[in-house]
């Protein structure tokens, strides 16, 4: 382990952390009429330095199991992947044992909200390979009509077919950087 990079199992990791992207995810689900549909995004970057996590995740890389949903969530109608290609994100960490909350921004489409992120942290542990790592399992609800993402249609009952509700999920494994 590093001599820049000193950690608890209580304590906020420090130093800084980058995430593996091959063992890391973030999706998103949303209520649709009366189950869940979702996806995740292929294309991201995470940080963590001193307690500070950053990040950021490329709209254009949104993968579905729908061919035409993907198109439609590319649209000015829902991110806006033209004129708004990254939603980011920066926040701080605050740890209780294996829990962790990170208040903080998101901004999607142009349009910066705070976003309080709720989950559990695991390690540090070293791998096979000698790389300290930790891990973040990470999620919050967005209103998405508070980044101007409108589009709905009524169902035949006129109940609207997409709730507003989202819900952003990151499971991320950060490996200890060298100073």
């Amino acid at each position: 382990m590093s001599t820049t990079t000193t950690e608890t199992q209580t304590g906020i990791p420090t130093g800084t952390w980058q995430a593996d992207t091959v063992h890391s995810s973030v999706a998103f689900e949303v209520p649709y009429a009366v189950a869940t549909f979702g996806g995740q995004v292929t294309e991201f970057d995470a940080t963590l330095a001193d307690g500070k996590l950053t990040g950021s995740a490329r709209i254009e890389s949104i993968q579905t199991k729908e061919e035409n949903l993907q198109a439609h969530l590319l649209s000015p109608e829902f991110f806006d992947a033209e004129r708004h290609p990254v939603v980011g994100f920066s926040g701080t960490l605050e740890r209780d044992g294996d829990a962790v909350e990170i208040d903080g921004e998101i901004t999607i489409k142009g349009i910066t909200q705070p976003a309080v992120l709720k989950g559990t942290i695991t390690g540090p542990a070293v791998d096979h390979f000698g790389a300290t790592r930790v891990g973040l399992k990470l999620q919050t609800t967005v209103d998405r009509t508070s980044f101007d993402m409108n589009w709905n249609m009524p169902l035949p009952n006129g109940e609207p077919a997409l709730s507003n509700e989202v819900t952003l999920k990151a499971d991320l494994t950060l490996v200890a950087q060298e100073a």
